[in-house]
């Protein structure tokens, strides 16, 4: 756990919230990279969600040379097992962890919250989804990887086994390249978690077939006895 608190962008409905989606950034970006997709989702207004964009701490990135920039984690390494630093993300997942808290202390139900995240913050939302112990309502992870795959099947909990998973990711992605997401998928279906993949002709960004998909998805996983209009 963090001592700091995240500082994060929120986005409230007219109405008194029933769900939460908290959606995490990517590298070098911020909170604000994310909130303007809100409005673009067109979700009913029957569905009243609650947005909120954690910033990432700021931190000396080892690839880019040291420079200090919005990160979950330190990428010192490329390789496929270790690009993510370990104890950065467990740090991330700490302070993501309080703003779920946070959430069901406001009286949202774990089972009404969807884990969102692009890229870096894909990595903490697929380490998160597979360890925490409340069930939420699901899990989103664009044009992500995962940290440390081989340690899955060890650290994994059942809790969140059968929450719908959506990944996406696109095929051109030179940032994470498509076989990083690919393998990250494979991996979770293999430990038994229920993973939903899609992939777009896109690069390392998000493409409007993409958000139809994020709409529909987060309309299914908060009303799922009801049909999606």
């Amino acid at each position: 756990m963090t001592a700091n608190p995240l500082e994060f962008v929120e986005i409230n409905p007219e109405q008194s919230p029933v769900a939460t989606v908290i959606w995490l950034h990517g590298l070098g970006d911020s909170g604000h990279g994310f909130a303007p997709i809100v409005p673009e989702l067109k979700l009913p207004e029957s569905l009243p969600i609650r947005f909120v964009f954690p910033h990432a701490p700021e931190r000396s990135v080892t690839i880019n040379a040291g420079m200090r920039m919005r990160a979950w984690y330190d990428i010192v390494t490329m390789d496929f097992n270790h690009r993510a630093d370990r104890a950065g993300v467990e740090e991330s997942a700490g302070a993501v962890y309080q703003l779920l808290s946070a959430e069901i202390a406001k009286g949202i139900p774990p089972e009404k919250i969807i884990l969102a995240g692009f890229s870096q913050g894909g990595v903490i939302a697929l380490h998160m989804a597979a360890r925490i112990k409340e069930k939420l309502a699901g899990i989103m992870a664009l044009s992500t990887y995962m940290c440390e795959p081989d340690s899955l099947r060890e650290e994994a909990t059942d809790t969140n086994k059968s929450t719908p998973i959506l990944m996406a990711h696109g095929q051109h992605d030179d940032v994470v390249p498509v076989f990083l997401g690919n393998a990250a998928c494979k991996t979770l279906q293999e430990n038994g978690f229920n993973v939903d993949w899609h992939v777009y002709p896109m690069q390392h960004n998000v493409c409007f077939e993409e958000l139809q998909q994020i709409r529909q998805f987060i309309i299914d996983v908060l009303t799922p006895q009801e049909s999606a209009e």
